[in-house]
């Protein structure tokens, strides 16, 4: 079927595709819908990711083992635990249920040769850093597992509201391959469509050397940074648009969907990052320019979405959060459970600021100490004092604030004395640490700190954003790992604050297991919840 699309007038239409974690609303489709209706344009949103998960999910599965089979007949009863708090006083419980979910998603995924997950989309055959296997996907989209349900999805959509541009925002490379497929589908739906792609993904090709748009076809315009202005400019010939900043809109999303036990509401109050001086910093490769919001406006704007979506939670979604606004937050109270990342700085060894951070409703603090070892840290140029880090830690546990810590292995200025360094301070500092994230190292392939190092390509792809890299110290890689799987993890401090992760939701999660349970009434705002009482 061709559809023809009238060009008097321009309706936009916004995807969020999969895969990504279906625990919240998608921030930037949010905070670009909001410009756009702030603007009269007309435009629509749909959260593919959600709905797609959702369809797979309620689809048939070939249960051809007990563990699939138990997993296909509670799946009702999974995904509406995973929606109430019940589930999330019982961590085992949760464990179990997430994990059912999840096979479901990988058995159907499985049936086209994929691997999908709860956060995940990986296909053996195609790769997203490779510009030729995007435009395959593209092609062959009926071969993707989303196929059944986006053609059914957008043929209405298209045919209900007939957009004049459609905006993919692809944030993460699990999203790229199942954009593409649906770019497909609709240049094949409506071959004079105009496609648009932006997002974080877009943004970092977009500043790879000597790109040039490889997606003729399929792709009309590509967006690098915020979309709001470029999509703007589609629709208007004026070149002055109102913009209130930071003005989302969440009211297209069904909130109540999301694997979470109430809506979610994500925020930003900035973009890019305060402190852009870290060695490796996509930021400083792709000159982002810091802009935050006034305080006392993203206050008002929380208070304004809290009265329309009432959310159990609210996730800052900010690089990090400046003190400037933590200050600000301490002294306005939201008085509904928040959490963010904020980078170590001695406010946060400050009692009374961080009991004034408690008290405005914060649950759960994103620290990002990366190494136990100080010199590493000055190598990195992190900023970050060790000794700042440990008295944080501990006040942070003090005012009874959940902290999620983020450590990085095998950097160049590593060695095997430093990672031992890293596992002391961890293993010192267990009691104050809630949760941890470990991660390797991937040497961003155009930082300028790169160009030092020996190195050979990460993927065989002209996308590929990280490169292999023989090791200065001789920490290579392999080394790396196996100190983290025989070393660190072995430990039993270490192995018991790693229990605590939610599987595939992460940070996510987190804060429903540890921060939000020590919120002043959350017994009767989930009971509330549970009740339906917020239920739109």
């Amino acid at each position: 079927m061709d559809i023809q699309i009238s060009r008097d007038k321009k309706t936009i239409l916004l995807i969020h595709p999969p895969v990504s974690k279906p625990c919240e609303p998608p921030p930037g489709l949010a905070k670009i819908l909001g410009a756009l209706r702030e603007n009269s344009v007309s435009c629509t949103v749909i959260d593919a990711n959600l709905e797609g998960i959702c369809h797979l999910l309620g689809g048939p599965v070939a249960s051809t083992d007990t563990w699939s089979g138990r997993a296909c007949r509670n799946i009702d009863i999974n995904l509406k635990s995973l929606r109430s708090w019940a589930v999330y006083s019982n961590p085992d419980k949760y464990k179990r249920a997430v994990m059912d979910v999840n096979r479901l998603l990988h058995m159907a995924g499985r049936d086209y040769g994929v691997d999908i997950t709860l956060s995940n989309y990986s296909s053996p055959s195609l790769l997203p850093v490779r510009s030729s296997d995007l435009l395959k996907a593209a092609e062959c989209f009926d071969k993707n597992p989303f196929f059944p349900y986006f053609k059914k999805r957008l043929t209405e959509s298209f045919l209900q509201h007939q957009p004049d541009i459609v905006g993919f925002s692809i944030n993460f490379f699990s999203q790229a391959l199942c954009a593409f497929a649906m770019a497909g589908f609709i240049k094949n739906l409506a071959p004079n469509i105009l496609i648009v792609l932006g997002g974080g993904l877009i943004t970092s090709w977009m500043n790879i050397p000597g790109f040039k748009n490889p997606f003729n076809g399929i792709a009309d315009q590509l967006v690098s940074g915020p979309g709001e202005a470029a999509l703007l400019s589609m629709c208007r010939q004026e070149t002055s648009c109102r913009s209130s900043g930071n003005r989302y809109d969440y009211g297209d999303f069904n909130l109540n969907q999301y694997l979470s036990p109430g809506p979610v509401l994500p925020y930003s109050g900035s973009r890019g990052c305060y402190w852009k001086k870290c060695a490796f910093c996509p930021e400083q490769a792709e000159n982002s320019a810091y802009v935050p919001s006034e305080p006392h406006d993203v206050i008002e704007d929380i208070h304004r979405l809290k009265r329309m979506i009432s959310p159990c939670l609210i996730h800052f979604v900010d690089n990090a959060l400046s003190p400037k606004l933590l200050k600000h937050l301490a002294e306005n109270p939201l008085g509904t459970p928040w959490y963010g990342f904020a980078r170590i700085t001695p406010h946060l060894t400050d009692p009374d600021f961080v009991r004034g951070l408690k008290d405005s409703g914060c649950v759960m603090l994103k620290l990002g100490i990366e190494s136990g070892d100080q010199a590493v840290l000055d190598d990195l140029q992190k900023g970050i004092d060790i000794t700042t880090a440990s008295n944080a830690l501990r006040t942070i546990k003090a005012a009874s604030i959940a902290t999620y810590v983020y450590l990085l292995f095998g950097t160049p200025q590593e060695n095997g004395s430093s990672a031992a360094m890293t596992l002391d301070f961890t293993l010192a500092h267990a009691e104050f640490i809630d949760f941890l994230n470990l991660a390797v190292f991937n040497l961003p392939a155009y930082s300028k700190e790169a160009e030092g190092l020996s190195t050979v390509p990460f993927y065989q792809g002209d996308l590929s954003l990280y490169r292999e890299f023989i090791h200065p110290k001789g920490w290579n890689r392999n080394m790396v790992r196996q100190f983290i799987a025989k070393q660190f993890k072995r430990k039993t401090l270490i192995k018991s604050i790693l229990h605590n992760d939610p599987p595939f939701f992460t940070s996510n999660h987190a804060p429903f297991f540890k921060g939000v349970l020590t919120f002043p009434h959350w017994g009767k705002i989930a009971g509330k919840f549970d009740n339906g009482e917020f239920c739109g």
